[in-house]
């Protein structure tokens, strides 16, 4: 997904635990697939509000002020800590070098938890198709359908 590679801010939707909802813009690096990850603090109530292990959803959308320019992926699914020591130094890693985070930056990331979004649901957006233009698809099963 060439698009998501050329973001780098997704909005987190999660539950509280009130029943209320939350949105959270996040800097986020796409790697392995599909996954998207970024780094928080796990204090944080969107991050509280991940403990649920309810589905989340985010959305990723390019900046535009013309409405034929909109493009954007909403996805859902599950939300998880990576606790992987492996996984978590290479994507750390990635993640510093993709933000061009500081020595100072990098210890503070080495503090905080990472995360990982599996997506079972993505829906793609582009008017520059065509106004109101979805691709829907399920990765697991690798089918779509055209939003015509």
């Amino acid at each position: 997904m060439e698009f998501l590679r050329s973001q780098n801010i997704l909005t987190l939707a999660t539950v509280c635990e009130d029943g209320s909802s939350s949105a959270t813009p996040l800097f986020y690096l796409l790697h392995g697939g599909l996954c998207l990850y970024w780094v928080s603090s796990s204090s944080s109530r969107h991050s509280r509000n991940l403990t649920s292990g309810r589905e989340v959803e985010a959305g990723v959308h390019a900046a535009t002020d013309r409405w034929k320019e909109i493009r954007g992926v909403q996805m859902r699914g599950l939300a998880q800590v990576v606790t992987d020591s492996g996984e978590r130094e290479e994507v750390l890693l990635s993640y510093a070098e993709r933000f061009g985070l500081g020595r100072t930056l990098r210890m503070a990331m080495a503090e905080s938890t990472l995360y990982r979004l599996v997506p079972s649901w993505i829906r793609m957006m582009d008017n520059s198709r065509y106004f109101g233009y979805k691709y829907e698809f399920r990765p697991s099963s690798g089918g779509g359908s055209d939003g015509r």
